[in-house]
């Protein structure tokens, strides 16, 4: 198999725009196929069936297309590493060995495939102290705590726009930990960081997110 189109029906990806198709989706993604059918078709899979290929690629391609799309925020990037996270699903999926739910294998698969193709590209991330903003005093915060200004309730679109306009090392560690629900200590294995740079860089992304997000200021009036 050379590429995804093989599978049948060229692969046309949610249109939506990055900023709607950031919105967090569903804890525990219930909404995952699963099941005896599922289960068959990871055994074909496995033993190269490729008609059992393409209905997993159509049960799963929009969920792993999202994903794409909230650690990238870019359509076009996304739907690539949409089609590259398929094609090594094409060829490791007969090391499945149903450890783990599907879905979750499948998570981390994409995960690896974005973060390798960040790795390849080398982003240029913003250094922490050219992100100080008005507020932050260097005192002493407990970071990777629950952050209790973001917990309140915002307009989803919004929020989806402000996370686009991150830095890519916040956005990255913002969506994996704040989003997808790594641990710390996971996010620090898969971006080869210490886990204290990755509690700061979600600290950091939080502060972020609250500057954007804060209401502009009303002129103030004169005292006549």
């Amino acid at each position: 198999m050379n590429s995804i189109s093989e599978l049948g029906p060229a692969v046309e990806m949610n249109r939506e725009s990055p900023a709607s198709a950031a919105i967090p989706a569903p804890s525990g993604e219930s909404q995952a196929p699963a099941g005896a059918r599922e289960r068959e078709l990871i055994r074909r899979a496995g033993e190269g069936n490729e008609e059992a290929f393409a209905a997993l690629f159509e049960m799963h391609r929009q969920r792993v297309y999202r994903l794409c799309l909230r650690m990238t925020n870019d359509r076009a990037e996304a739907e690539d590493l949409c089609q590259e996270a398929f094609l090594q699903l094409f060829r490791k999926i007969r090391g499945f060995r149903g450890e783990s739910a599907f879905s979750t294998w499948l998570h981390r698969l994409v995960v690896n495939t974005v973060l390798m193709s960040l790795r390849r590209k080398a982003v240029r991330e913003i250094p922490l102290e050219e992100s100080r903003t008005d507020g932050e005093d260097g005192a002493k915060r407990e970071y990777g705590a629950g952050d209790p200004h973001l917990a309140a309730s915002v307009d989803r679109l919004h929020l989806a726009r402000a996370i686009g306009k991150l830095p890519h090392g916040y956005r990255t560690v913002f969506v994996l930990h704040d989003i997808e629900g790594y641990e710390h200590s996971e996010i620090a294995r898969l971006l080869n960081r210490s886990i204290g740079n990755c509690k700061s860089q979600l600290h950091k992304a939080r502060l972020r997110l609250r500057q954007l997000l804060r209401p502009p200021a009303r002129p103030a009036t004169g005292c006549g």
